[in-house]
């Protein structure tokens, strides 16, 4: 033997070659979307009333944000959104939500974060609430890259109503039409765990896409009655333990280190729940209330424990930062709105963002900078009013004033020019891309 081949036999055993680097393990994802979770209906963002120990704990073990927007104030728009990381004008499901009687969906040309992560080996799953359209080609979620789907096709105050499941890859869905809402929690919170079970050896992506704490209220037993915040606090409370449940169950397969789990909800709060004092709330104008929802993430291997971004920050965001995490390029040929906000996930402050469009409907509603905002629409009773059209654009000093109570008109008159400037672009970028004739109000001439 050759003294080469002893020097190469003495280096390997006492390691001073290096092994051929390892590819680090994609991370596995999981989004738990709430359905109308307010700004403040959580421990971590202020609320008292109703207990949240295993979200807060989430917030404690990771980042929370404190200005993150959903991408629309309800619910279709706002989960094509954070899907496909692109303003809901863009998908043609920027107007109102899908209803029962409906035949539109998501079209099957726009690419899901479950049609994105795919290629890359990653089993997908959707648990919960769908609402991107229930009849073929948009029906079942199979078609927009989800390999398993147990669930709802809208919302539960719609009629009819029944769950959905596809028993294994390939078979036709079977339904069961009697829908027990208050084990709905319970259910999703069990498939979730299966679906993390079954597919822990392998890098998976996972939406749970909870109905609570959306109306009707119909806590399970064993929450019932249990809290401060009555009926609603009590459905919150339960949201709290599934995820308690998830967090337990990754952990348990060991995995919970690369796992990213993000918390967050599709709009503001609906007729309760606590807007944190925000004004207005799901459905509303341009007012945050609608629109700005909790956003905690946590992945020990990634995110630093215990920060907090005032970096502001949208649903559409989720789309391209997930694939960043993931190491995978944005799908070409389409314009992404969304940005990666890796850097707020691990404390940063600045965001990548240098404005947010917030839309009513179609409408072009408000324009966020990471201080000011200006508002072009507001509500009154049932009128829509395109309020900027009869010369009132309040300004609203964001750092300052994050209740939206006064507005800084004269005290900022370069920043109202420059943000109505800012809104008139996006108005122009935008209304070509509408479905339906600009909103008219009978307010206004």
């Amino acid at each position: 033997m050759t003294r080469q081949m002893w020097l190469w036999i003495g280096l390997m055993l006492f390691g001073a070659v290096p092994a051929a680097a390892k590819e680090p393990a994609r991370p596995n994802i999981i989004i738990i979307l709430a359905d109308d979770l307010g700004y403040g209906d959580i421990g971590a963002y202020g609320q008292s009333r109703i207990k949240t120990p295993h979200i807060d704990k989430l917030a404690r073990q990771g980042v929370r944000l404190t200005d993150f927007y959903a991408a629309a104030n309800v619910c279709t728009p706002s989960r094509a959104g954070l899907l496909t990381g692109r303003y809901p004008i863009r998908t043609k499901l920027g107007y109102e939500v899908i209803q029962a009687k409906d035949t539109n969906g998501l079209p099957l040309d726009e690419i899901t974060l479950a049609e994105a992560l795919k290629p890359a080996g990653y089993a997908t799953g959707l648990v919960g609430k769908w609402h991107l359209g229930h009849v073929a080609p948009y029906w079942p979620p199979r078609v927009q890259g989800f390999d398993h789907y147990f669930g709802l096709p809208y919302s539960h105050d719609m009629k009819p109503l029944a769950l959905f499941t596809d028993v294994q890859a390939g078979v036709d869905y079977v339904k069961d039409d009697k829908v027990d809402f208050s084990t709905l929690t319970r259910q999703f919170t069990d498939k979730a765990i299966a679906f993390i079970a079954e597919n822990k050896a392998r890098p998976f992506f996972l939406t749970i896409a909870h109905t609570a704490p959306h109306l009707p209220l119909v806590p399970h037993g064993d929450h019932k009655g249990h809290s401060a915040g009555h009926a609603y606090g009590d459905v919150v409370e339960e949201l709290d333990a599934s995820v308690g449940a998830v967090m337990a169950a990754l952990k348990s397969a060991g995995i919970d280190r690369n796992t990213l789990v993000i918390v967050t909800s599709d709009n503001g709060p609906w007729f309760e729940g606590d807007t944190g004092g925000l004004h207005d709330r799901k459905g509303g104008g341009g007012f945050d209330g609608g629109y700005r929802v909790p956003f905690i993430a946590r992945m020990p291997s990634t995110i630093p424990a215990g920060r907090v971004s005032q970096g502001m920050a949208m649903g559409i965001d989720i789309f391209p930062t997930v694939l960043a995490l993931a190491g995978l390029p944005l799908p070409q040929g389409r314009v992404i709105d969304g940005k990666d906000i890796s850097t707020l996930l691990k404390g940063g402050q600045v965001s990548p963002h240098s404005q947010l469009i917030l839309f009513n409907n179609e409408d072009v509603a408000a324009i966020r900078t990471q201080r000011w905002k200006l508002i072009g629409r507001a509500h009154y009773r049932s009128y829509d009013i395109p309020i900027a059209a009869v010369g009132y654009t309040p300004l609203f000093d964001m750092t300052n004033d994050p209740g939206e109570r006064f507005a800084a008109n004269q005290s900022a008159p370069d920043e109202v020019k420059r943000m109505k400037a800012l809104f008139e672009a996006a108005k122009a970028e935008f209304d070509p891309l509408r479905t339906r004739p600009a909103t008219k109000s009978a307010l206004v001439p």
